[in-house]
C-alpha cells in the first residue's frame, strides 16, 4: 500500500535531478536587484536644511543630527544679516532602522534617497552607526527617477523656476527705455461686466423755489 506513494516521491526527485539549479552563488554571482529596492538610505547633504523632520518623524529614533547656526552678512547696503543652519553631523543607526522609509518621505529638499546598496554588514553592531560621510558616499549607487510621462504636468519646482517675478515683467529685448530689462509691464484697467458695474444713483429733484409776495396797491386814501 506504500509503494505509489514511495514511486511518486522518487518520480519528483529523478525529475528535479536534471533540471539546472536555479541558486545564485553569491558573492560570485551579484543578485540581481530591481532599480528602486529599498537597500540603504543615502544623504545628499547639499540639500539638507536640518529641519529635523526625519529625525521627529522617525519611528525608531535611529537618525542623529548635529548643526550649528551661521551669520551670513548682508549683501546689500542698508540690509539685515541672515542665520542659516549648518549641518555639523547626519549620522544613521542601521542596526535600529527598520527600513519603513518614513525618513525620506518627510525629507521636503529630497536629502535622503534609497539606494540599493546592501553590502554594508559589520562584524560588530556597534559599526552600523554610519556618518553622513559614508552616507553621502552612497549617492553614486542611488539610480535617477523615473522619467515623467508625456502627459503628465510639468513639474511644481520646474513651473515655479520659469515663472518671471512678481513685477519685474519684460518688453521687448531692448534697454529700459525701450522695454528690456528693468522695464515694468504697463498698468492696464480691465473693465467691469455690466452686472459688476454700480448703477448711477437717480439725481434728487430740486425743491421749488418760494415764490415772493407781490406787492400791495397803495392806498387812495
Amino acid at each position: 500500500m506504500r509503494m505509489p506513494g514511495l514511486v511518486k516521491g522518487l518520480a519528483v526527485t529523478l525529475g528535479t535531478m536534471g533540471r539546472r539549479s536555479v541558486t545564485q552563488q553569491y558573492p560570485d554571482v551579484k543578485p540581481e536587484l530591481p532599480p528602486r529596492s529599498r537597500g540603504v538610505i543615502a544623504l545628499l547633504e547639499e540639500n539638507c536644511t536640518v529641519c529635523m523632520l526625519c529625525a521627529r518623524e522617525c519611528p525608531d529614533w535611529c537618525i542623529y543630527i548635529d548643526s550649528h547656526k551661521e551669520t551670513i552678512p548682508a549683501t546689500t547696503e542698508g540690509g539685515r544679516d541672515r542665520q542659516r543652519n549648518v549641518l555639523d553631523r547626519f549620522a544613521i543607526d542601521f542596526s535600529l532602522c527598520m527600513y519603513c522609509g518614513i525618513c525620506i518621505e518627510a525629507c521636503p529638499f529630497d536629502a535622503l534617497h534609497w539606494s540599493p546598496q546592501f553590502e554594508y554588514a559589520e562584524v560588530d553592531l556597534l559599526d552600523l552607526l554610519h556618518e553622513k560621510d559614508r552616507l553621502g558616499g552612497w549617492m553614486a549607487s542611488v539610480p535617477p527617477p523615473p522619467a515623467l510621462d508625456e502627459k503628465s504636468a510639468e513639474p511644481a519646482e520646474i513651473a515655479a523656476s520659469n515663472k518671471p517675478t512678481r513685477g519685474t515683467g519684460l518688453v521687448g529685448a531692448g534697454g529700459a527705455a525701450a522695454g528690456g530689462p528693468g522695464a515694468r509691464m504697463p498698468r492696464t484697467v480691465r473693465p467691469r461686466p455690466a452686472a459688476a458695474r454700480p448703477e448711477p444713483e437717480p439725481p434728487e429733484p430740486e425743491s421749488p423755489e418760494p415764490e415772493s409776495p407781490e406787492p400791495e396797491p397803495p392806498d387812495a386814501t
